[in-house]
């Protein structure tokens, strides 16, 4: 069977700067992004993408509010439903175009996802997800006085507001996932981390407010699929140690030892590379054969090896 490979593109990833933040812009990164996809399925391997929404989400919430006065605001768990749809839909049919261009009548599907959490987590009374866009720290305390937002410094780049990010515990379209996957069809799913969902005891569902970590929901879609590759598409080329110093080392490759020997130095800052590194080593655990983190236009290379951060286990 041909290779499984889950490749989790960042959220950020989609947009390229400051500057370029319209739904256009955003659309083009899409194209970008897949336009270095495609040859990856094109050699052989079976894909399924997912993708981040931070800043598509403090996008919905902030329009939310500015019209707050004339129309109802948005629940959180839908601005991920809407993100899921329109980030998906961007990247579903950049792809296809993508393949239409190679001449490849290869099929591909978004899926608005559903995440089961724990109604307990630890994380709905202790809020700690970026989302949105960066704000001086002035202008955070400013936001969090008035509109009661949770808000923190997001890896030494900005202020950042933050929401709860319960663990994902079972992706509910799994078995419609899978069965995609296995007709040779490429999915788009768990966009986000997927919109949180809790039981209820009646075995009913109910959406929660928060957003769970695209990292995590990636790696628990790449265990239960039982993909070979996990890779995770970001805004670096690489992992570096002692990031932003004169020490600066980018990794081209290490061992699951490692890595947990680098993530206890305190090497990988966590509103940053620390739940990639962590969804690394979960899915190396649970038998996964490789995981690669670099910028979407290394894909191709990194696959095969030239380019990124590989670690094995």
């Amino acid at each position: 069977m041909q290779p499984l490979v889950v490749i989790a593109i960042g959220g950020n990833s989609l947009i390229t700067d400051p500057e370029h933040l319209s739904v256009i812009d955003q659309y083009r990164a899409a194209g970008e992004t897949a336009s270095h996809i495609a040859p990856i399925v094109a050699a052989g391997n079976r894909v399924v993408v997912t993708h981040g929404n931070g800043p598509q989400v403090g996008f919905i919430l902030l329009r939310s509010e500015l019209t707050r006065d004339v129309l109802h605001q948005v629940p959180l768990a839908n601005c991920v439903a809407d993100t899921q749809g329109s980030i998906g839909m961007q990247i579903a049919q950049s792809l296809q175009n993508a393949f239409e261009r190679l001449g490849s009548e290869q099929q591909v599907v978004a899926i608005v996802t559903q995440v089961l959490v724990d109604a307990e987590d630890p994380s709905f009374t202790n809020p700690t997800k970026p989302i949105g866009p960066f704000m001086s720290e002035s202008e955070a305390r400013q936001r969090a006085q008035h509109d009661g937002w949770a808000i923190a410094e997001d890896a030494n780049r900005g202020w950042r507001r933050v929401v709860p990010s319960p663990a994902p515990l079972q992706i509910l379209e799994m078995p419609v996932i899978r069965t995609l996957v296995d007709s040779g069809t490429i999915v788009v799913a768990a966009g986000g981390g997927g919109i949180p969902v809790i039981r209820k005891p009646d075995g009913s569902l109910r959406p929660r407010p928060a957003v769970i970590d695209k990292d995590a929901a990636s790696r628990l879609l790449a265990t239960e699929l039982g993909a070979n590759v996990l890779v995770f598409s970001t805004d670096v080329d690489k992992v570096s140690l002692n990031l932003g110093t004169p020490e600066q080392t980018d990794i081209d490759r290490m061992t699951r030892a490692e890595c947990r020997e680098y993530l206890a130095a305190g090497h990988f800052a966590t509103g940053s590379m620390r739940p990639k590194i962590e969804a690394a080593l979960a899915f190396l655990d649970a038998g996964g054969e490789e995981v690669i983190i670099t910028q979407p236009h290394l894909l191709g290379a990194a696959m095969r090896g030239g380019q990124g951060t590989h670690i094995v286990p």
